[in-house]
C-alpha cells in the first residue's frame, strides 16, 4: 500500500501575518491532520490484516 508524502509546512515567509482566513497554517494542519488519520486508518488495517493471517 502507498503511504502519501507527509504534508510540507508551509515556508518562511508564507504565512502574512495578517490573520487570513484561513491561513496557510489552518491548512497546512487541517492536511496534517487528514494525513495522520489516514496513517492511523492504514496502520490499522495492516494490523488486523496481520492478525487474520497469523489466526489462519
Amino acid at each position: 500500500m502507498s503511504n502519501p508524502e507527509r504534508p510540507t509546512p508551509p515556508g518562511d515567509y508564507e504565512c502574512c501575518e495578517s490573520g487570513c482566513e484561513p491561513c496557510v497554517w489552518d491548512t497546512y494542519y487541517a492536511e496534517l491532520n487528514a494525513w495522520q488519520a489516514k496513517q492511523a486508518a492504514t496502520t490499522k488495517t495492516e494490523e488486523s490484516a496481520s492478525n487474520d493471517e497469523t489466526r489462519s
